[in-house]
């Protein structure tokens, strides 16, 4: 089985994805929390980029914005306290 370029490509933005994953679990900064959403959310539509699917990969834009300036509104509001 041979690989091209291209797998290689979305198999480090699948590891950069699982790494944000964990990030996203372990930091205690909610600010921080969602600024590696948002950093998630752009990876993705990287990879449905690679995938030639740019239907999915707008839907992923707009919705990892969406949420991304929704959290950070919740964040802002309610406090960004440390624990």
């Amino acid at each position: 089985m041979e690989f091209i370029i291209t797998d290689y490509w979305i198999m480090v933005l699948l590891l950069i994805l699982v790494m944000a994953s964990l990030a996203m679990y372990f930091i205690r900064d909610l600010l921080h929390a969602v600024i590696i959403y948002g950093a998630y959310s752009l990876v993705m539509v990287l990879i449905w980029l690679q995938m030639n699917t740019p239907d999915l990969a707008v839907t992923e834009a707009a919705a990892g914005i969406c949420m991304t300036v929704l959290m950070m509104v919740v964040v802002f509001r309610t406090g960004r306290k440390e624990e």
